[in-house]
């Protein structure tokens, strides 16, 4: 038998005052794709910075790649491992063409003119097999995340020599919805079965078990679970991953009306072209639809965050002015966007001064300056509210995983006890046992007498949390779906077009105005 692709042995890495890895052992062999699973914090991120380069195992770590030492001055093993990272790792001043360029080895291409029609031509090709089109020439910045992470991958699958590759790919879904994910997946199969391996963290269990061949589990820097995916089950891994039991979220009971918090008429962006809807104190309403149906621009809509080409929306019966979040913002609504880095917080800050942007008139002395003592008891307060991890109110943001950063974000808007509540993906890149924790977090926001509307692509979620949940296909809001009716099938197939016609879907919409074209 061949050495494995990649071997990993008694891997471990310590900062100081944490050890982030302790004699993690892991192999990849060729053809085979690996699932690396663990909350935040767990070590995935360590691991895959170290064979990254960007930190140095401690000693008595060995890392073999196709049965030679790691070394990353030797090209021959270090160009073996390609990576797509959390962050992408792209410029996002630089365009689409600047980003693919920049990562390829100049070579020869250093004495040629630049062709940069025939460069565009190549690279628009690659992008339309993931089933997206957009302007090459615009900063990546002004992109969607899918968009963005459309273009990571192009990158990372270019210009392999030979097939005893290692791609690591972390978190690659997480800004993806529905089609996409099957279109990566297509993409990652057809590279493992060119004779390559392949690693695969993420946080959606789901998708783990449909495409992984094998698991590793890693919990406080130690492996606790290793096996092949077909012997084990959802729970299984949810049991591994955070140590304990992790119960589902059942669905919510039908809730009386405690008056009308926000009222959408005819809302059209560059998306959707007509959504109504109504939503109440108290009540959790999602809304999903596939890319590109109107439903991943309608809550940024809504606040002011995107713009609204037509329409009225009105919180507590007060219009609110199209594209001005600070408005909303006064009126009492609170949004969570689905990029929490770029659009959610300060990252550069600490946790203290993100927790308590949003309102500050409270924490001002008579003079109008800001009570640190105060601001930092307030953060401490809202820290232990979330179950922030650590407690610590002075770390920086960007030093925060996932799940961390995101209940700062959430308390963030909680703390200004708003009358509405939108968020975008909440749970996208976030483990299982933090997920529970935001959930927990919404329904006791909603108990409170808060509206919440959540946008998600993840269907099980919706059907778990929500009230009912409002579908869009082809900007249009096509459906709502509540009570015993809300499933996660049900969902699926809305999104897809595929309901059993207009009698039906008016008789499901319980009462609540349903758009059409």
């Amino acid at each position: 038998m061949s050495a494995p692709l990649l071997e990993i042995r008694s891997l471990t890495k310590a900062f100081p005052g944490v050890r982030a890895l302790a004699g993690v052992d892991l192999t990849v062999d060729a053809g085979e794709i690996v699932a690396l699973l663990g909350q935040n914090g767990s070590g995935k991120s360590t691991l895959v910075k170290i064979l990254a380069g960007v930190y140095d195992a401690d000693p008595g770590s060995r890392i073999d790649v196709d049965g030679e030492p790691l070394d990353r001055r030797a090209t021959a093993s270090a160009k073996r491992l390609h990576f797509i990272h959390q962050d992408l790792g792209l410029v996002n001043q630089m365009n689409t063409l600047d980003n693919l360029d920049i990562a390829r080895p100049l070579g020869w291409r250093g004495l040629t003119p630049y062709n940069s029609r025939r460069e565009a031509r190549v690279a628009r090709e690659r992008i339309r097999r993931y089933g997206v089109d957009f302007s090459l020439r615009v900063p990546i910045g002004q992109l969607s995340a899918a968009e963005r992470t459309i273009i990571a991958i192009v990158r990372a699958l270019e210009g392999w020599s030979q097939p005893r590759n290692v791609l690591v790919l972390d978190e690659p879904t997480a800004a993806l919805h529905g089609q996409e994910v099957h279109v990566l997946f297509d993409a990652v199969r057809q590279v493992a079965r060119s004779g390559a391996g392949v690693i695969f963290v993420s946080h959606r269990l789901d998708e783990v078990l449909a495409l992984a061949d094998r698991v590793v589990v890693l919990r406080d820097g130690v492996e606790v679970l290793s096996s092949p995916c077909s012997g084990v089950s959802h729970s299984d891994l949810a049991r591994a991953i955070a140590g304990r039991e992790v119960t589902e979220h059942r669905s919510r009971p039908t809730r009386p009306s405690y008056g009308t918090v926000l009222e959408v008429k005819r809302l059209r962006t560059a998306t959707c072209r007509r959504a109504d809807l109504v939503v109440d104190a108290g009540e959790i309403v999602g809304v999903t639809g596939l890319m590109g149906s109107g439903a991943e621009s309608l809550l940024g809509a809504i606040y002011g965050a995107r713009p609204r080409h037509a329409g009225e929306v009105s919180i507590r019966g007060k219009r609110l002015r199209a594209d001005d979040p600070v408005a909303a913002l006064r009126a009492g609504v609170g949004f969570v966007p689905a990029d929490r880095k770029r659009d959610g917080a300060v990252v550069r800050m600490n946790v203290r001064e993100n927790i308590t942007l949003a309102e500050l008139r409270t924490l001002r002395t008579p003079t109008g300056q800001l009570g640190r003592r105060a601001e930092r008891a307030e953060a401490l307060r809202w820290i232990d509210k979330v179950d922030v991890r650590p407690r610590d109110p002075e770390r920086n943001f960007e030093l925060m995983s996932g799940g961390n950063q995101q209940k700062v974000v959430i308390a963030k808007y909680l703390r200004t006890n708003p009358h509405l509540l939108l968020l975008d993906e909440p749970t996208q890149g976030v483990d299982v046992g933090a997920k529970q924790s935001i959930y927990e977090l919404l329904s006791t926001a909603a108990d409170d007498g808060a509206a919440v509307v959540v946008y998600s692509s993840d269907t099980k979620e919706l059907a778990a949390l929500c009230h009912r949940v409002l579908v869009l296909c082809d900007g249009v809001l096509t459906a709502e779906i509540g009570g015993e009716e809300l499933g996660e099938e049900r969902l699926v197939r809305e999104s897809l077009g595929m309901s059993g016609g207009d009698d039906e879907r008016d008789q499901e919409s319980h009462g609540r105005p349903v758009a059409t074209a």
